[in-house]
């Protein structure tokens, strides 16, 4: 029997000895290899989005294949073809860079939409066709795909169908100063991934997935969940929201993370903590929505959507905005009160320059009413 949390500290130690600093993306891949589930990795070039597969693959001593998608390549180029044997009279099947355990399919954008669909058989069922024969894909098996969301000149968008197969979309980003000295110290001599040794095996992997399933979800975290689901379907800035499967990938992932901490059952905070990453890429942000801050991408519309305090901190800010405007309006009153009295009563400059300065605040206090109900409006779609 694996103890999941052993296991879990012995693969991120031996990714973190290649990927520095950034603890909370390699626990993701780890969560996505206890889930048997697939990891979209989107960031720039050259943050570590190729060494992190490597070191997943050689840290379970894994076969491990690299995929460097291109406009001009074939679905037969991923899956594999069947090739006639002179000598056997027979065709034999030639598995393709998919057959492995662990496929790093680099830069997955810039296939063609058919290339990019020859993934989908494999990356859902575990399995590839060729030639009308079906092929089982060895395990444990996952892909880590990755893109760059910077550069789109010769690419293809990933179409929601392939990106509702991701269970997982995580960035790395850039590394801090001190882990940045830390990398080129490390590399000065020889590569970390070339000394990293085997620090768990195939066999252990698909027991610790095995344990996961075990793991305890009770009704009302289930309901917590799809709740977050329906949230996401029911928002006037998402087009398209989350599907059952991304309710069922944030349980999964949940229950993952929680036998990664040693528990036995799935916390809140264990959904909380794994929304975002699990949801975001699925919803379609509408395009209302694209004209104003959330056009920045799913991931800002995910955090805004699906982050938990959300629905508070919007409330406080409205109540805040709303007590500074009624401020405001008793101002102008006392300041318009005061000049007419005064004009009426008395005649004097004095108040008709009360006067002038409430009717001036009145029209300064109706922009600012105007743009704050703007503001009103905007909130109350996310709480």
């Amino acid at each position: 029997m694996v103890d999941v949390k052993s296991f879990g500290e012995k693969v991120i130690g031996s990714l973190e000895k290649v990927i520095v600093g950034k603890r909370q993306s390699v626990e993701l891949v780890v969560i996505g290899l206890l889930c048997q589930g697939h990891v979209l990795i989107e960031d720039v070039p050259g943050v570590g989005k190729t060494m992190l597969a490597r070191s997943l693959a050689r840290s379970m001593d894994a076969v491990f294949n690299r995929i460097q998608f291109t406009p001009d390549m074939l679905p037969s180029d991923v899956t594999g073809v069947s090739i006639y044997n002179q000598q056997t009279n027979n065709f034999e099947f030639r598995p393709g860079p998919i057959v492995g355990q662990v496929i790093l399919a680099d830069e997955i954008n810039r296939a063609t939409p058919k290339t990019q669909a020859a993934l989908l058989e494999a990356m859902e069922e575990r399995q590839v066709t060729v030639d009308g024969v079906t092929h089982p894909l060895p395990k444990p098996f996952i892909v880590l795909a990755t893109q760059n969301p910077i550069e789109y000149e010769g690419t293809f968008p990933l179409p929601e169908a392939q990106l509702d197969r991701f269970l997982l979309r995580l960035r790395l980003g850039y590394p801090s100063i001190n882990d940045e000295i830390r990398i080129m110290g490390d590399q000065q001599i020889q590569h970390p991934i070339e000394a990293l040794t085997p620090v768990v095996t195939a066999q252990e992997v698909l027991e610790a997935v095995e344990m996961v399933k075990q793991v305890y979800v009770s009704s009302a975290v289930k309901r917590y969940i799809v709740e977050l689901g329906i949230r996401t379907r029911q928002s006037q800035d998402v087009y398209l929201g989350a599907s059952p499967r991304g309710s069922l990938s944030l349980a999964r992932a949940g229950q993952a993370r929680a036998a990664l901490q040693g528990r036995n059952h799935v916390l809140p905070d264990d959904i909380k903590a794994l929304a975002v990453a699990v949801l975001a890429h699925r919803l379609i942000v509408s395009p209302a929505a694209r004209l104003r801050d959330l056009s920045s991408g799913p991931h800002r519309a995910g955090n805004r959507l699906l982050h938990p305090g959300a629905r508070r901190l919007v409330h406080r800010r409205n109540r805040k905005d709303e007590l500074t405007m009624r401020a405001g309006r008793i101002l102008v009153a006392l300041m318009l009160a005061a000049g007419l009295i005064g004009v009426f009563v008395n005649g004097a400059p004095l108040y008709s320059r009360f006067l002038f300065l409430g009717i001036l605040m009145l029209v300064v206090s109706s922009g600012v009413d105007a743009l704050g109900g703007i503001g009103l409006e905007h909130g109350a779609k996310f709480a």
